[in-house]
Parts: structure tokens; sequence; C-alpha cells
């Protein structure tokens, strides 16, 4: 009983997230240390138009663990703008904007830390809603070692949900996927 309505909380959830028109935010990084930095961000309007996307360089090189998964190579990234070059451009496209993001923690995190590596001090207060948490209400599988709902992969939602889209591990498609995974949520009955 009490998962059936953690489930419908959920679905109303997303219905309320999807009528406030949210940004979707992604991130690929040089890995999940608290040292690495984005590489590549998109943000993808409401409607599914892309708002901004960029390579982004940053201060070290691209470790092969992070390669063999978003196959963005140090050479893509050489000419590509730095991140305080970047986030002005970011922070104005939020600017008082809901912010959607499969793994709120991990992105808001390394766009933190991308200001760090460039001595930069976050002042950024983003609204932003977590689809990977809301996910997993919806799932209600219940993991008690870490007292919370089990959490999936993009990929493991998209799967589970009979998404079309392809989880690239590229900023945009993965964007667009958390999209679509919000999306799905919503249509829920």
């Amino acid at each position: 009983m009490r998962r059936e309505q953690e489930r419908r909380e959920a679905i109303a959830k997303a219905q309320i997230e999807l009528n406030r028109k949210p940004v979707y935010l992604d991130t690929e990084t040089t890995g999940l240390r608290y040292t690495d930095q984005i590489v590549e961000i998109c943000l993808i309007e409401s409607n599914g138009v892309v708002l901004f996307e960029s390579l982004v360089k940053p201060t070290i090189k691209m470790p092969s663990d992070a390669l063999r998964i978003h196959h963005i190579t140090d050479d893509m990234v050489k000419e590509a703008p730095a991140w305080p070059e970047v986030w002005p451009q970011v922070a104005a496209l939020l600017q008082e904007r809901r912010c959607a993001i499969y793994n709120a923690d991990f992105d808001l995190r390394l766009m933190q830390q991308s200001h760090l590596a460039h001595h930069l001090l976050w002042t950024a207060t983003l609204s932003s809603i977590c689809l990977m948490k809301l996910y997993a209400q919806y799932r209600g599988d219940w993991n008690s070692r870490a007292g919370n709902y089990r959490w999936y992969s993009l990929d493991e939602a998209r799967a589970q949900c009979g998404l079309e889209l392809p989880n690239a591990h590229r900023a945009r498609s993965d964007a667009l996927l958390a999209r679509a995974i919000l999306h799905y949520l919503a249509a829920q009955t």
C-alpha cells in the first residue's frame, strides 16, 4: 500500500515538474572524483530544443576511464572554451528557471568543482529536481542498506521505461533522455 502511494506521489511530482517547463541539463566529465571537471555540457529547453551545448576544456588531461565512457578526447577539447567562458552563458540560461537533471547531486557538484579548478567562487543558487531520485521513488525498490529508494542508472531507467532514445554518454543525448524519462513518469496513471 505504501509503495503504491509513493509511486502515485512520484507521478504527481513528475506532472508538476513537467508543467513547470524545466530546462534539462547534462554534463560529461573527466571522472567521478572530487577533483574532476566538466568536459561537455548541454541544456535542453522544455520543448526539446537545444539551448546550449559545448565541449569544455578542463585543466587536466582526459583520464582513460572517462575516455572509454564518453569518447571525448584531449584533442576534442583542446580548442574548446574553458569553464570560465562557458559558465556565464549557462548561468544566464538557468537564471530563474527550474532545472531537471538525472543525478542532480553529481552534476551540481561537478559544476562547483569546475569553478574551483578555475579559482572561481561558486555563488549560484540553482532550482533543480533530481530525476534519478524521482524515478527511484516511482520504481519503489527500497535499499535498506542506504536507507532510501534504489537508484537506477540512466540506461537502466531508459530500458525499464521502454524508451528508444540512446544513452550515448554524451551531454545532448543524455539530457534528451532525462527529458523523456520525466515525460514518461508524468504520463503514468
